[in-house]
């Protein structure tokens, strides 16, 4: 990968909604150069998608559970973590798994309507996997910040600071 694709990744990865117009001139390349490389970068499967990140907890009707659940499985022969991880994101609610150190050896990161629904979910379909040994979940109780994007309400204080 040469240097202008990385500049053009960091570009989108900031902010996928800009446009090629305005992209090519924060690169000073051409818009059909940066369409060119866009469609590489996507067909290479560099660039998966383009996504919004939403404060659902704006939305009261909308508001999910987010939980992370620490997953400890037996790998299997030959294929390793990598068919027990691709079996557990195959369910809907899974958003996202990761190959962990440490104890547990997967994390997963799953969204439900109800801590109910989220441990129906670990219950009957996660730990039922064969090679599920144990499961620790962790509810979100509250987002700071995800993917560099601060969740907050607190406007700056802007009163003027005033010393002895």
């Amino acid at each position: 990968m040469d240097a202008k694709q990385r500049e053009l990744l960091q570009l989108i990865e900031k902010n996928g909604r800009l446009d090629i117009s305005t992209i090519s001139n924060l690169m000073n390349i051409t818009q059909e150069e940066t369409s060119q490389m866009l469609k590489k970068l996507e067909k290479e499967n560099i660039i998966l998608g383009y996504s919004a990140i939403i404060n659902w907890a704006k939305d009261a009707d909308e508001a999910a559970v987010t939980a992370m659940i620490d997953v400890k499985v037996t790998p299997k022969r030959g294929v390793g973590f990598d068919k027990v991880a691709e079996r557990i994101y195959r369910f809907p609610e899974v958003k996202a798994v990761y190959l962990m150190s440490g104890v547990y050896d997967l994390s997963v990161s799953i969204e439900g309507k109800t801590m109910a629904e989220v441990a129906q979910f670990v219950s009957e379909k996660l730990s039922t996997i064969d090679s599920v040994i144990s499961t620790t979940t962790h509810f979100v109780l509250k987002k700071y910040k995800h993917d560099g994007l601060v969740f907050s309400d607190q406007e700056e204080d802007k009163r003027m600071m005033v010393t002895p």
